[in-house]
């Protein structure tokens, strides 16, 4: 077996039901509550408590509505909607923990690079270096008209445009303020050095951004740096920029191709494998014994929400069902959508193609990723397979019920792993970046952001 230690990041987002459509209902389920401060600040607490690298939060900006060519199903149904900004929680959960990192989810394609870097600047300071950003170039046509494009970009266009989005970021963060331009010399009365702030004067195909940071320099400058696009443009985007990877195939199998994939990818962008963590969706539903976690999973399975899971499949690859047999398979089609979703789908099963009546099961529970049922060493037998048979370096922990999900890994999960020597028992580093690589509150020397880097870093600042 693996001594690998794991990471584990807790998936959620600013909604209720997230991953496990219907789920909301549910009478133990606390999602409802996610407009209330209190939720995220428990919340925070329990998985500062159970040792958690981060917390995810995930985020769509529109309404998933390519299901029978309407918002409806997902609005009545709760299926990530309605749903507020992940950021404004960070601040409330980073008052109430010192360790625990943050991993929050803005898109390319929907907000400018230059008050963007300002937001992400101001939560990597308020946190104490414990921010990272989500890159997502945005799947839903109905984001993009609601910002007043005619259409959604072309999928590989947005990747184009994610590049050029970087570029200006990096220039931001790592270059615009040098190290030691604020003096705060209260003496002289001179705040800051002026010629140590620099404009960027940048101008490219897509953005124009002449001038400087807003921000002082923050603890990690850069935010550590996740991303999710599993698609041939979406994981050489990874191998560059990536620090962090989150996959979400459906088995073992597909999970070790797509980490070989990364991996090439890192190691051609001249990056060491070591360089990116990988992390695997998983939706854990443990009980004490395994007929007590069999009967969790049977009573969570009363409560799925079919057509939420219909409209959530839908905005995720672009496909609607509603027009298809119960029993029809699905096959794969090519289009704007998370292109390496609907190719996960068409793989739950082993030696078949799903139908659509396998369709909503499966991402009644757990959503875009598998789900493990089982007593508490089950489980850990699980991961532990799953980390030793597929390279990946963690978790990405889903909710079928929250916080009970949550509360039932802490309390029956963790400390076996903890006790194989798998799940830190303390917390270590001054930063996110820190404390998932140990080399340092910045950029490794290997990454293409750190070419923009004024003033050489030392690894431990």
């Amino acid at each position: 077996m693996t001594n690998k230690r794991i990471y584990l990041n807790a998936f959620d987002m600013n909604c209720a039901g997230h991953q496990s459509p219907g789920l909301w209902t549910h009478p133990e389920d606390q999602s409802h509550k996610y407009k209330d401060s209190e939720y995220w600040i428990e919340l925070a607490k329990l998985l500062e408590k159970g040792k958690f690298d981060a917390i995810f939060i995930a985020d769509v900006l529109g309404t998933y509505d390519v299901y029978k060519g309407s918002r409806d199903a997902a609005v009545r149904q709760g299926a990530q909607s309605p749903v507020n900004d992940p950021l404004l929680v960070v601040p409330l959960m980073s008052a109430v923990t010192k360790h625990l990192g943050f991993g929050v989810t803005a898109s390319v394609t929907h907000e400018h690079p230059y008050t963007f870097a300002r937001r992400i600047s101001t939560l990597d300071h308020l946190t104490k270096g414990r921010i990272g950003w989500n890159i997502v170039t945005s799947y839903l046509k109905s984001a993009a008209v609601n910002i007043g494009l005619d259409d959604q970009i072309k999928h590989d266009e947005r990747y184009d445009i994610a590049e050029e989005y970087l570029e200006v970021c990096y220039k931001l963060w790592e270059s615009s303020w040098e190290e030691d331009a604020v003096l705060l010399d209260k003496v002289n009365g001179i705040y800051t050095d002026p010629e140590k702030v620099h404009d960027i004067q940048h101008e490219g195909k897509y953005y124009k951004v002449p001038g400087a940071h807003l921000t002082e320099p923050s603890r990690q400058r850069t935010p550590v740096l996740y991303q999710a696009g599993a698609s041939k443009k979406g994981v050489a985007f990874a191998g560059k920029h990536a620090e962090c990877v989150f996959i979400g195939p459906p088995n073992i199998e597909l999970a070790k191709k797509t980490v070989d994939k990364i991996h090439a990818e890192v190691e051609s962008s001249g990056r060491k494998k070591d360089d990116v963590k990988i992390l695997a969706l998983l939706t854990p539903i443990v009980g004490k014994t395994e007929e007590e976690a069999i009967e969790k999973y049977n009573d969570y399975k009363k409560h799925i929400s079919h057509e939420g899971a219909l409209a959530l499949f839908g905005g995720w690859t672009g496909i609607d069902l509603s027009g298809y047999a119960p029993d029809q398979p699905l096959e794969y089609i090519e289009n704007d959508a998370i292109q390496s979703a609907l190719e996960n789908f068409t793989k739950i099963l082993p030696g078949r193609k799903p139908t659509v009546n396998d369709i909503k099961e499966y991402v009644g529970i757990g959503g875009l990723g598998p789900f493990t049922v089982g007593s508490p060493e089950q489980v850990a037998d699980t991961l532990e397979k799953w980390v030793n048979e597929t390279g990946i370096d963690g978790f990405n922990i889903a909710y079928a019920i929250t916080p009970g999900t949550f509360e039932d890994f802490i309390e029956l999960v963790v400390p076996i792993l903890q006790e194989r020597g798998l799940v830190q028992k303390e917390y270590e580093g001054n930063s996110l970046r820190d404390a998932l690589f140990g080399e340092g509150a910045h950029l490794s020397p290997a990454h293409p952001g750190k070419q923009y880097a004024r003033v050489p870093v030392t690894a431990n600042n």
